[in-house]
């Protein structure tokens, strides 16, 4: 029997809870962008000063690949305390945790000072960075998704997506700044540690903003479900993992499919774009760093609208143009940077974005839509993060490499293409979910959620 639906939250409140998720995302984004702009512009010289400037940047890319590892298992952990405890606490939790390790990343000594514990240091704390990045996404498009009316999911839900480039943009733009107030041996000395230290600021006003929210309503309600079952039957309810493994494991593939070109593209329009801008077309950092920062208020701007569409046209279409997108633009990408015009550059990654935000937006609702509320947390952090250590952590590293051996973009631009035929073959398997009412969904996918269920009553609407 569905659980009844909640009544949807007065508008000022949605918004709240929007500008809460939001913030929060922003902050993680900064503090996760922050460290691959420096890994390509700096830590090679900072943190790998013996090797060669193009192996330099391929180990601080490692570094950086690090991170990525580290997100599958904040996402178990996150999402199965998450299910059990509540969207709000995790949440919390993990803003602690990332602006911690940034800020910590601020006061590192370098190779010059320590020696080799300079890169280990970096390593460990990357790997913080990224265990709570891996429970902070599914936390935050969920506490607006489950709080939202069903009509505008995708709109709302977008939001929180839109902290990535905002994330980006502050990043980006405070890099550029220092960049282009301080000379290149100052910034090199202390000049790069500012944004790094400027995460504790945010981390307090994130705090602020994030713990004036409520918990959400469908997930409390599931949750008491939960406890009448267990009392009236006795039933033992099992992890919220081996509830997805063994009801929703279709749909992690699919989830973990889709990311697959977005997450790629990303960090190919993002983060190599500065390495393969400074080096195979020789522009200044400056340049390519304000090519970054204006097509990411671009990102911004247009990703409520990606999602907003969703709402009317459905997740997969929407989700399958910006795949089709991005492999069609990835060789005229490359061939606009190579012209070494400004203009050119900006049209590129603005593009490449563009199209990006169109697989971007609608993944907020699309993925919290695929799963039952009481597994909700730990199926859609598990789909979008274990495909993060096959597709964002190694595309800077294999971008580099690629370029190292080949001298060429045709190699990275087909590596793109690899990526975007996976996830049009993902997306294409998936059901349209923007129609589907997540309080039913909990109310129909409570019963496989406890040992004493019957195999009739195991499968989700």
């Amino acid at each position: 029997m569905a659980a009844p639906a909640s009544s949807p939250p007065a508008p000022s409140n949605l918004k709240r809870i929007v500008a809460a998720s939001l913030v929060g995302t922003t902050i993680e984004w900064y503090d996760f962008f922050l460290y691959g702009s420096a890994a390509a512009l700096v830590f090679n010289k900072l943190f790998f000063p013996e090797s060669d400037p193009l192996v330099g940047t391929l180990l601080s890319f490692l570094t950086y690949a690090v991170g990525f590892a580290a997100r599958p298992l904040g996402a178990l952990v996150f999402g199965h305390y998450g299910d059990r405890l509540g969207r709000k606490k995790l949440l919390v939790l993990s803003l602690l945790m990332m602006g911690g390790a940034t800020f910590a990343i601020g006061l590192l000594p370098t190779h010059a000072t320590v020696g080799a514990a300079a890169p280990v240091l970096l390593t460990v704390l990357r790997l913080v960075q990224g265990f709570a990045l891996g429970g902070e996404w599914g936390g935050a498009v969920l506490l607006v998704s489950e709080h939202g009316d069903a009509g505008r999911r995708g709109f709302w839900a977008s939001w929180p997506q839109t902290g990535a480039p905002a994330g980006q943009l502050l990043a980006t733009g405070v890099l550029s700044a220092l960049t282009a107030l301080l000379s290149d041996s100052a910034f090199g000395a202390w000049g790069w540690r500012i944004p790094f230290l400027l995460s504790g600021v945010l981390v307090v006003i994130g705090l602020w903003i994030r713990l004036s929210v409520d918990e959400s309503p469908v997930f409390k309600a599931a949750l008491a479900q939960a406890e009448e079952r267990r009392s009236a039957a006795g039933a033992t309810e099992r992890m919220p993992l081996v509830a997805v493994l063994r009801h929703h494991w279709r749909d992690v593939l699919i989830a973990m499919g889709a990311r697959m070109a977005e997450n790629i593209s990303y960090y190919v329009i993002t983060a190599f774009v500065l390495v393969y801008a400074t080096t195979a077309a020789d522009l200044s950092k400056q340049t390519a760093l304000n090519a970054v920062l204006i097509a990411s208020a671009v990102h911004f701007a247009v990703i409520p609208m990606w999602g907003a569409l969703s709402d009317r046209v459905g997740r997969k279409p929407v989700y399958l143009v910006g795949a089709v997108g991005v492999g069609l633009w990835t060789f005229p990408f490359f061939a606009l940077i190579d012209t070494r015009d400004f203009g050119s550059v900006l049209l590129a990654v603005t593009v490449g974005l563009v199209f990006h935000g169109a697989m971007y937006a609608p993944q907020a609702a699309f993925f919290s839509e695929m799963f039952a509320t009481r597994m909700r947390y730990s199926g859609a952090s598990i789909g979008a993060q274990f495909s993060s250590v096959a597709a964002g952590a190694p595309a800077p590293l294999i971008a580099t490499a690629l370029l190292a051996d080949f001298d060429s973009s045709t190699p990275i631009s087909l590596y793109v293409i690899a990526a975007v035929l996976i996830t049009l073959l993902a997306v294409s398997c998936a059901r349209e979910t923007r129609h589907r009412d997540l309080t039913d969904i909990g109310g129909t996918a409570s019963a496989p959620e406890t040992s004493a269920a019957p195999p009739s009553e195991a499968r989700t609407v």
